[in-house]
């Protein structure tokens, strides 16, 4: 607007363009009515600029836990675990294996859940919005409430403080939404930052990032909350436990 400045700028990127491979890695029981099957992922993959302990090691070592602990019971469900590949880059792994999916194989899925940073240093325990009534950007698939009321029921049966997040797009769960298939899942929070009722309500500091660390490189093991991750991973237990035995209130809602 001011014309010509008299200044020269040079801008260097230094880049790799190339392709590579990454891979999903599937586990499921070896129980369980496949036409009921329940789906429990965490991506495995961080940015390059941090460690990813938290983003997304804390969701990624919980399921492995709860599938080590399920290996213990013989579910009246197929429960199939899911650590995908490239999540960060745009969501590659869980896409790939949607849309691969044959028509068949998507009805045998009775829901999904997602764990993506479950142990923020700054946490607010957030449970997927199943029911659609934090966001007004359209209605999350039928069943999803079913799966909210689950993970909340629990919490509020212990006394422990929750609040909703809006399902959105930008983790996981998004491909298995898209194909309709109920969703829901934990989060403890990323780079938002923490109001004042939040933090009456769960400690921490208002104002500041849930996850100061998201995306850096102090993204480490000290990054992470045991309080955050322990009561993330009850409920998580407990839900998957639940579903492993029976989906009828997810399909009932469909």
């Amino acid at each position: 607007r001011t014309g010509p400045t008299g200044i020269t700028v040079t801008l260097r990127a230094d880049m790799i363009a190339e392709r590579r491979r990454t891979r999903n890695v599937i586990a499921e029981s070896r129980a369980g009515n496949p036409s009921r099957t329940v789906v429990v992922g965490a991506h495995l993959d961080s940015v390059h600029r941090g460690p990813g302990i938290n983003d997304n090691g804390s969701g990624s070592a919980m399921i492995l836990e709860v599938a080590e602990q399920l290996a213990r019971m013989r579910p009246a469900n197929r429960v199939r675990f899911v650590w995908w590949g490239a999540e960060e880059l745009g969501l590659f792994g869980s896409r790939h294996y949607v849309g691969r999916l044959s028509r068949p194989e998507r009805r045998q899925i009775a829901l999904y859940l997602n764990f993506d940073m479950v142990g923020s240093r700054n946490f607010v325990l957030f449970v997927y919005d199943g029911d659609g009534s934090s966001t007004a950007r359209g209605r999350p698939p039928a069943g999803s409430a079913a799966i909210e009321r689950v993970f909340t029921s629990y919490l509020a049966a212990r006394g422990l403080a929750h609040r909703e997040t809006s399902i959105g797009g930008g983790s996981d769960h998004a491909p298995f939404a898209r194909a309709g298939i109920p969703v829901g899942g934990l989060f403890t929070g990323a780079e938002g930052r923490k109001t004042a009722a939040q933090a009456a309500a769960f400690g921490g500091r208002a104002g500041q990032p849930y996850d100061p660390c998201y995306h850096r490189a102090c993204d480490t093991i000290a990054n992470v909350s045991d309080v955050a991750l322990t009561r993330s991973a009850r409920a998580a237990a407990h839900a998957i436990a639940l579903f492993a035995r029976d989906v009828s209130s997810v399909r009932r809602s469909r």
